[in-house]
């Protein structure tokens, strides 16, 4: 097959901008590897982008998509850690993005998927799963009987920190509405608030705060941390944290705003805890690709619990 689709957007705005295209299938040049997209995640940063909220792409024309699980087709000259055949998952960015039936990529964006998932689940990985596997076990190096409060605990960051923070040991705090509280009991969370009745500020001797939320939360979230704590704000954008920042070395604790970067060692051991640790993404909306539009409407509401998926 020579062409390929995907899903493409020629200017910002709502989610009518997107629409399914033609586009040439790729070959990948030395470094690079052409996967076969089985399925690919939707996260936040999706919508963002695509809106206009967050510029890191520069202007339209792109294809959105930064994770997926799919089937190496095609690697570059000189290419040794992996071959066609080969089950992987990853993230990329745009303009070349996952929401497309092919995706090219650096070798060094992938690893080889977990066993224990399907593609679907394991596109589900790259972003969200990543980032709370690298601020829970490279940054803050949770350890046993530590005390560590979720922020949006049923969300895509949130419901992989509940199971990474439990899997190391944890005691595990989370903020979601009562409805959810059943679902994050199975994940491993041994504390829950219900932020539309209850304060969460009211915590005391946290040791690490993953706050997927940002504005206001991050100094509310600096009164329950003891001495030497940590709180690790993933956002990325938004309201300027110069005050957060004060208060926190005010406190006697760490304040960080984190950035996602992928590495292959990073990709390969979260790969290798969701199969030890039976690390679980929870895919609440599976549809096709050409549907994408839909999925963004989704994720847009901030009601999703989990992740939405698209597939060929």
């Amino acid at each position: 097959m020579d062409h390929m689709r995907v899903i493409k957007q020629l200017s910002f705005g709502g989610p009518e901008v997107l629409e399914v295209a033609e586009a040439d299938r790729p070959s990948p040049a030395p470094g690079e590897v052409l996967v076969r997209v089985h399925a690919t995640g939707i996260n936040p940063a999706d919508w963002k982008v695509r809106a206009g909220h967050v510029q890191w792409f520069g202007e339209p024309p792109f294809v959105l998509g930064h994770e997926f699980s799919g089937v190496v087709d095609e690697i570059g000259e000189g290419g040794s850690g992996f071959r066609p055949g080969d089950e992987v998952f990853g993230w990329v960015t745009p303009p070349r993005g996952s929401h497309a039936d092919y995706v090219l990529v650096p070798e060094t964006s992938i690893a080889a998927k977990p066993t224990t998932l399907d593609h679907v689940h394991a596109a589900a990985l790259g972003i969200a799963g990543l980032t709370a596997y690298q601020t829970l076990v490279n940054i803050a190096q949770v350890q046993p009987g530590q005390r560590v409060l979720v922020h949006a605990a049923a969300g895509g960051v949130g419901h992989f920190a509940v199971q990474i923070a439990k899997a190391r040991g944890a005691y595990v705090i989370g903020t979601a509405r009562t409805a959810k509280h059943a679902f994050l009991r199975e994940l491993g969370a041994d504390e829950l608030i219900d932020y539309t009745t209850a304060d969460f500020t009211s915590l005391r001797d946290v040791d690490v705060v993953i706050d997927t939320i940002s504005k206001e939360y991050g100094p509310r979230s600096l009164r329950t941390l003891k001495r030497g704590g940590i709180l690790i704000d993933v956002v990325g954008v938004g309201v300027d944290r110069t005050a957060v920042t004060e208060q926190a070395q005010a406190n006697g604790v760490r304040f960080l705003e984190y950035y996602l970067e992928p590495t292959p060692a990073d990709l390969a051991g979260f790969a290798d805890l969701v199969d030890r640790a039976g690390v679980r993404p929870s895919v609440e909306e599976t549809l096709p690709l050409t549907e994408a539009a839909k999925a963004h409407e989704l994720s847009e509401s901030g009601r999703v619990r989990g992740k939405i998926v698209l597939v060929p």
